[in-house]
């Protein structure tokens, strides 16, 4: 076939509730060569032999334990990229229903440039069809690096309708050249949950890659469904690797003053919110996050006072 070969890489950990509409809205999309691939995260709830009943022709490529997103996915990407030579892998979350064109749309802007290593698209609510939930990042405080959703819980009339390059997106569904893959390796297990995305699209761009966004490829997301949207799992990994990944890739001078700042806006104002709330669990986690952070931190030499 002329079109480029791409992997869908569907990652789910005890989530064969969800899977129905994932795959099925992928099958049906509107582009001939590609495959479906599920990675069955080490689940104990039947689904790889779900999988392999319902969908003959889904592959279900397994792990022996749950490896973590990053983990899990970087599994998924070696089989596509090292052994099944794609020329593109499609990473997306196993709670999302995809529009038919999803697989052509964003591989019709990856090809217009061999730089670019990244395509991702509008996500939508699920509940809410026509609410943006993101269209990439956007930059929200230059000083200390950081950034919010752009586009978020607006309905869409058309207001991100260009195809243009973004500095950061969102990992919901991401096209992935094969070439980046080979140059990066995929994710860093240190972020197995969290900021995995943010790391590996900034050591893209040091390899000189681009992510661009396209508005015609569209998908509606359930949102935070397999690891809770407030949940301590989630506030752990949300204190610990958005820390992480500026002490990995920013200097000195950022470090000094982002971690007097973040200590005292993301660590101890939660911790003390979320006690003084009875929420101690919550509190709890944040502390642990933080010390987590400050101890890799500490063995990588990049904490500077």
């Amino acid at each position: 076939m002329d079109q480029p070969k791409v992997i869908v890489l569907i990652l789910s950990y005890n989530g064969k509730g969800l899977l129905d509409e994932a795959i099925e809205s992928y099958l049906n999309n509107a582009y001939e060569n590609f495959e479906v691939v599920v990675i069955d995260n080490g689940s104990t709830d039947g689904s790889e032999a779900y999988v392999k009943e319902r969908w003959p022709e889904v592959f279900v490529l397994r792990t022996q334990k749950n490896l973590g997103y990053s983990g899990g996915f970087n599994f998924g990407l070696d089989y596509a990229f090292n052994q099944m030579q794609s020329d593109y892998v499609l990473i997306t979350n196993n709670d999302v229903k995809v529009d038919k064109r999803v697989i052509s749309e964003l591989v019709k802007v990856a090809e217009t440039d061999t730089k670019i290593g990244f395509v991702t698209g509008k996500v939508y609510y699920y509940n809410h069809p026509t609410i943006l939930q993101t269209t990439g990042y956007e930059l929200k405080d230059e000083k200390y690096w950081l950034f919010g959703h752009r586009g978020a819980q607006q309905k869409d009339m058309g207001q991100f309708n260009t195809i243009e390059e973004l500095q950061f997106a969102d990992d919901i569904f991401m096209l992935v050249r094969g070439d980046l893959y080979y140059r990066t390796r995929g994710y860093d297990v240190n972020f197995e949950f969290q900021s995995e995305q943010f790391d590996w699209q900034i050591r893209s761009k040091k390899e000189n890659f681009k992510l661009f966004y396209t508005p015609h490829a569209k998908i509606w997301h359930k949102d935070s469904i397999t690891i809770g949207k407030s949940s301590p799992f989630k506030v752990f990994y949300n204190t610990r690797n958005s820390y992480i990944v500026r002490l990995k890739h920013r200097d000195k001078e950022f470090i000094r003053s982002f971690s007097r700042w973040y200590l005292r806006k993301q660590v101890l104002k939660p911790f003390i919110k979320n006690f003084f709330n009875f929420r101690f669990h919550m509190a709890l986690m944040v502390l642990r996050g933080y010390l987590s952070a400050l101890s890799w931190g500490i063995r990588n030499k990049r904490i500077y006072f």
